[in-house]
């Protein structure tokens, strides 16, 4: 495949999925992650950490239920009342101290984070969550939370919210969260 080939894939692929790794790229491309650099570089396609913030700015002035300092994870996308996007990246202070592997709670609480950050009220507070962890996370790894309103009657909303590290999901919830004001 030819440069200009692999710079216009690698545009289309950031555009649809901004979250792509530059590992995640070369994987795709088929190319070393130094290509992956250089050609973002010659596109002026910032790193992973800036197209998050660039995402992320106008995504946290919509949320009434949470201050921005009670996230776990990076709120990426965000449409009250029905959907969202967190991105969280494990790092070495969230493992537990004999291994690697990420500690649930962090885990639980992005998701929990998330499917407040949905509804529309100035509180909103979790009643009860069904909760699944489907593998170990582990330090370095990036998880992607997706979350949506199921259901809504009157100030109780059901939402959904699956947490992925690139393809497999690793966490699934079912949150019952009531809006109080």
């Amino acid at each position: 495949m030819g440069k200009i080939k692999r710079q216009k894939l690698l545009s289309r692929y950031l555009e649809g999925n901004p979250f792509l790794t530059d590992e995640d790229l070369a994987h795709i491309l088929g190319v070393s992650v130094q290509t992956v650099r250089l050609d973002r570089w010659e596109l002026h396609i910032p790193e992973l950490r800036e197209r998050i913030k660039d995402v992320a700015r106008g995504v946290y002035g919509q949320v009434k239920s949470l201050k921005r300092d009670e996230w776990i994870g990076e709120l990426v996308d965000l449409e009250l009342g029905k959907e969202g996007v967190s991105v969280l990246t494990v790092s070495e202070e969230m493992t537990s101290q004999n291994s690697t592997v990420a500690r649930g709670h962090y885990i639980f609480a992005q998701a929990n984070c998330l499917a407040v950050a949905l509804i529309d009220a100035q509180v909103a507070l979790t009643g009860t969550a069904k909760i699944s962890f489907k593998r170990p996370v582990y330090c370095g790894e990036k998880i992607v939370a997706r979350a949506y309103v199921s259901r809504k009657k009157g100030n109780k909303y059901i939402v959904r919210v699956t947490s992925k590290v690139r393809d497999e999901t690793v966490f699934q919830g079912k949150f019952l969260v009531f809006a109080i004001a």
